[in-house]
Parts: structure tokens; sequence; C-alpha cells
């Protein structure tokens, strides 16, 4: 038998997940490896009539402390650890009474779904594991003579190799399987690191460890030659990682990305008060609508720009009807996601075999925590999620014509949508609808160009007699620098203006609005999105 093959004679099982643990320990038993276990693991192998070894009984030592100390013990780690063909590490083996473990199958206390469930700082404390790391860690840096398996999906790619190998585990799995486990291990310990630091109020601890698992292998990136993957972090916010995929092409990269903007966006809006709709093209809203109905919505966020909606994504914050759903399904459309669908909204969309129709459970709270993280050349940036919301801010009207109730309600609705558009960010907004967006300038003066230049292309588009922007209020994410981008607004036909406030030149910007006969209010908050 070649050297990297190692024949596995004794295997130690303790694991929280027990799916598909029978099967594969009764595999094990048939090939005349020797069992050893733990807890409820050997309580479970011992009802299916196995015969497995209690650790405690390899320790001489019984289980203590509710459990915590129980393979802490060098009869587990010795027999993990000691490398084969060294004289040593044998001796010591023998003059200590160790036997070798050769594969280790284990899988840890479920501590992310304790704290996803809401559990008890205590409870989420126990939760933590300890033997169970320790025991992964050591096995996966002794690989060239153990396996160690994390996740019971691997159960059996290594019967196969056994099957394959007449008993043997070979050294490209046992090194596959190796990564995966410090793989695990550093997600699990993410976990507890990002819990411990919400729990304290650590926004910014001096150690930040982001892990997640593998939900979804992707073609490819946002271009063909990039590798891509979608991984789910342990944070239940209702999106893409929370949907279920009722029919449709797999999504691809700039599909979840997409897709969790348009969500993220359509958040803002309570399905309590109002019915709203998103329509994201290239992570940008391009148009973006509230009415009595879903339908009513989609058609005033379609009027926004339905050239760009071509292709997009529509986000929806209530169950998704037959009404809106043959309208939306009218065009083409990449991906509809809404917190859930009606039997007949689903059945309509299913015409259309390959648009994706995720239901996502819920709708993520705007107010909410959580991290944002973006890789950067040597490290990444982390931030807490930009969760402010204009319903509670203390508007502060800065002109001396002060807005109308409508004026004000557009102006609300406007700087929800703005947060969401990527900077420098405009937004010209009229009942309760987008009428022209631009975003994503070097210039804010361009975005305001930008914007009133889409709202004349859609007045256009609806055979309308003036532009959309005339009569509408205006929204941007950040304060105007200088003046020329306000009366940019102001000559497209806005009547009153939403922003920041903040700049040096505020009084001259206030002035500018003033002469225009423009209504303006200050936010206090900025809302860039680079």
């Amino acid at each position: 038998m070649p050297h990297d093959r190692k024949i596995i004679t004794r295997a130690l099982l303790s694991v929280s997940d027990k799916s598909g643990l029978i099967g594969f320990a009764s595999a094990l038993a048939q090939r005349g490896i020797a069992l050893i276990s733990t807890g409820g693991t050997h309580k479970a192998l011992v009802e299916a009539g196995l015969a497995a070894k209690d650790v405690a009984e390899v320790t001489q030592f019984p289980e203590m402390m509710d459990g915590r100390v129980k393979t802490l013990h060098p009869a587990i780690h010795g027999g993990i650890l000691a490398v084969r063909g060294n004289p040593e590490h044998q001796a010591a083996m023998l003059a200590h009474g160790i036997s070798t473990i050769d594969l280790v199958v284990v899988n840890l206390y479920p501590f992310e779904e304790t704290v996803a469930r809401g559990g008890s700082f205590d409870d989420c404390i126990e939760n933590i594991d300890i033997g169970g790391p320790a025991m992964i860690r050591a096995a996966a840096k002794n690989h060239a003579d153990v396996a160690v398996i994390v996740d019971p999906a691997d159960y059996e790619a290594l019967l196969a190799e056994l099957a394959a190998n007449g008993g043997a585990t070979t050294l490209p799995l046992r090194r596959r399987l190796a990564q995966k486990a410090y793989a695990r291990t550093a997600a699990y310990d993410a976990a507890v690191s990002n819990w411990f630091a919400g729990i304290e109020g650590i926004g910014t601890p001096d150690f930040r460890a982001i892990g997640g698992r593998r939900a979804l292998d992707l073609r490819y990136g946002e271009n063909p030659h990039q590798q891509a993957a979608f991984y789910a972090t342990p944070e239940q916010r209702p999106g893409v990682s929370t949907a279920r995929q009722l029919q449709g092409k797999q999504l691809s990269f700039n599909n979840i990305n997409d897709t969790d903007a348009a969500y993220e966006a359509v958040a803002e809006f309570d399905p309590q008060r109002t019915a709203a709709v998103v329509i994201v093209k290239h992570a940008n809203p391009c148009g973006v609508a509230e009415g009595d109905s879903l339908a009513e919505a989609y058609e005033k966020a379609l009027r926004c720009d339905s050239v760009s909606a071509f292709g997009g994504v529509v986000a929806l914050n209530r169950t998704l009807d037959a009404e809106a759903a043959q309208r939306i399904v009218s065009i083409f459309t990449e991906v509809i996601i809404a917190p859930d669908a009606t039997e007949e909204a689903i059945a309509i969309v299913a015409g259309k075999k390959n648009l994706r129709l995720l239901l996502a459970g819920g709708l993520p709270d705007p107010r909410g925590g959580g991290l944002a993280v973006r890789t950067v050349a040597g490290g990444f940036l982390a931030q807490t999620r930009d969760n402010a919301v204009v319903d509670d801010m203390d508007l502060r009207v800065v002109t001396r014509r002060v807005p109308t109730e409508a004026e004000l309600a557009d102006l609300r609705f406007a700087f929800r949508v703005a947060k969401h558009v990527k900077s420098n960010a405009i937004v010209y907004a009229r009942d309760g609808a987008t009428v022209g967006i631009g975003a994503g300038q070097m210039s804010r003066v361009d975005s305001s160009r930008i914007a009133a230049w889409k709202a004349q292309e859609a007045a256009t588009a609806a055979g309308a007699t003036e532009s959309f922007a005339k009569g509408s209020v205006v929204a941007s994410d950040a304060f105007f620098p200088f003046a020329d981008g306000l009366l940019a607004a102001a000559e497209a036909g806005a009547t009153a203006v939403i922003q920041p406030g903040g700049s040096i030149r505020d009084d001259e910007v206030i002035r500018a609005a003033d002469d225009a006969g423009l209504a303006m209010v200050f936010t206090g908050h900025r809302h860039f999105r680079h």
C-alpha cells in the first residue's frame, strides 16, 4: 500500500448534528473499525446496537463539570496527535498506554443556532464548544496520519475512499478534510467573537473575524473569469440568505447583489402603511414607488425608467398577489423577491420558467444592526449597517418657505430612496414615486442633471407634455457643496429639497433656495453609499 494511505482502525465520534450518524457508524463498524464516542453520541450508537466505547473508558476519568471536561485528556489528544512514524511518539504512547485514533468525526455545539433563536446569554455561553474545536484542530494538524470530518455531508466521500483503498484514506482527501476543518473552526470562532462584540457594544474590536458557510456555488463572479460562491453568515437577516427559490435559473453573483440591494431598499417602506415596489438594475434603484396595491406601486415604479427596468430585479414589501405578478411578468425580469406569494401569483410566475421567484419569509429591519464589509488590498473595511431611518430624523426647515404636507411626504419618500442609491445620489420624487434618479456620478451637479434628464425621458415615453420633474421634490444623499446642484434641480422644476446639510457653504445654498422659491429641510444625516 502507498505510504500516504492510512488504514483506519479506530475512530472517535462526537457529534451534535446526528443526521446520518447511525448509517455512517454502522459502515465503519462493518469494516472492523473500533468506535469511541461521547455523551449523546455514545447513547445513540448503543441504542442502535453498535459496540462503542465511552470516552471515559479510554481516559479512565469520568465526565465532570456538566460534560465540559471529557475529551481534554492525553489519552485522546495523544492518540490523535501522535506522529505514526516518529519513534519518540511511539515510545511515549507505549509508555502511557495510549492507542492511536485515525479518524475524528466531530461537529460542534449549535452556538450559531442558539444565538439565532434568541437564546439567553448563559445558554449561548454553554453552547460554546471547547473540546470539539480542540479535537478538530488536533486531527487537522496531524492530517498526514488522521482524517477529520466536521460535516455529515462528507460521510459518503470517506466511505467511498475506504471502499476504494482497502480501508485506507488518501492524503489528498485528508488534506481537503483538514482545510474544511480549520475553516469550520474559524467560522465558529468568528461567530462567537462577533456575538461577544455585539453583547459588549464593541463596534471596532482589535481583531475582527468574518466567517460563513457556502450556501450556493456560482458559475462565476461579476465576470466569467472570476470564481465565486455565496456564503451565508450566522446573521439571520431576511433576504437572499433566508429565501426559498421556487423556480427559475440558478442565481448569479450579480443577481444576488442586485436582489439584496432591492430588498434592503423596499424594506424602508412599512408594509402596514403602504404597498411598495423597488426595481433595481446594476445595484441601483431605477424605479421606486408606493401605492394602495402592489400593482399600482409597480406601475408607478416602472414609469420612472422602463428602459432600465428591462432585465431588472423587482422587490416587494408585501405578499406577491396575482394582479402584481401579472404586471411584473409582462416585461423581461430576472428576479422577483417578496416576503411571500399567493398560490395564484406563483402559478402566474411559473409561466416564465427562467424568472427566479424568491420568498424571503419576512422583511429585514431597516433599523437593524449588523456589519457591512468590503475588502481592500491587504485588508477589509467593516462598519455597522446604515440603519438611520428618515422617520426618526428631526427634519429642520432652513428656508423661508415651509414645505407643504404633500411635499413633506414626498421628501421623506425621496430620502428613503436616496439612502439606497450609489453616491453621488440625487432622487426626484412626486406623489410617492421616483420620477428621476441620478446615481454614482463624480459630481453632484451631474447626478442632478442626469436625474432631471431621466425625468424628461420618462415623461416623453409616457406621452406627457412636460417633464415629470415639474412639481417634484428632490433628495440628495449628502450636502450640496455648491448651489449649482440645487439650482439644477430648481431648473428641472423641483419645488422642495431634502438634504443632510453641514456644508461650509450651507448659507449660500439656503440663499439660492430662497431666491428660487424652494422649500428645503435638513436631516442632519448623510447616506453615502459607495
